[in-house]
């Protein structure tokens, strides 16, 4: 079955390019150059992934994509950010984006991360509710709207920072952090890199992989990344 991309950019040019490169690749394409009418496309429509610009008139892409995720709307959304702006990308990934490509850039790499977002979101790890939404793995049982870890219906303590750091990772799975992304992504200020590895150690203690981990995994000289598994 044919999967359909909204692609939401203002420039013309690149709009037109990526519409045709995307319909190329065999993708269903929607364009729209005005964020709030991209909202409510996003909002009727069914996307399986929204290609978002940030820079739009009528409404900006950050505001969009936070506005998509208060509305329980979880399709994947890939961010188009400024050249070289930390702080595009900061604020896409705080606002619920599931990944980000700077301008310019190359269209294989876009296909790329579209394919390889689009394979992560047909993972069945997502349970909707009322209040939240529960990520299942294994014996694990994150629910966003208690903010809580379950183990076999046990509560598995977490403070506040840990559990930041592990809805994070959990709802960007397969993806490396470095340890400066996940500072700005997670913390908000700056601290130590170290800050990282000492809550990544904390959390694999306390989910009981402290010795072999399964979830949480290192990626030597680039960051960390966590594999989700299938309950």
């Amino acid at each position: 079955m044919k999967e359909n991309i909204l692609v939401v950019e203002d420039e013309p040019g690149l709009l037109l390019a990526l519409e045709d490169r995307l319909k190329g690749e065999g993708f269903g394409v929607i364009t729209e150059s005005n964020g709030a009418r991209a909202e409510e496309k996003a909002r009727r429509g069914d996307y399986d992934l929204i290609l978002l610009d940030v820079m739009l008139p009528g409404r900006d892409g950050f505001q969009v994509c936070q506005n998509l995720r208060e509305a329980a709307i979880h399709t994947p959304i890939l961010m188009l950010t400024a050249r070289g702006s930390n702080l595009d990308t900061v604020l896409g990934l705080r606002m619920g984006a599931d990944d980000y490509l700077t301008k310019p850039f190359d269209m294989q790499v876009l296909i790329a991360r579209i394919r390889a977002l689009l394979r992560r979101s047909a993972m069945p790890k997502l349970q909707k509710t009322n209040k939240g939404d529960r990520f299942a793995f294994d014996d694990f049982l994150l629910d966003t709207g208690s903010r809580e870890l379950y183990r076999n219906d046990v509560t598995v303590p977490l403070n506040a920072q840990e559990y930041r750091l592990l809805e994070f990772l959990v709802q960007h799975p397969n993806r490396v952090y470095s340890r400066d992304e996940l500072l700005d992504a997670v913390w908000g200020y700056e601290a130590h890199t170290r800050t990282v590895d000492v809550h990544v150690a904390w959390l694999r203690h306390k989910m009981g992989e402290k010795e072999c981990p399964t979830h949480i995994l290192t990626v030597r000289g680039c960051g960390y990344k966590f594999v989700l598994k299938e309950k």
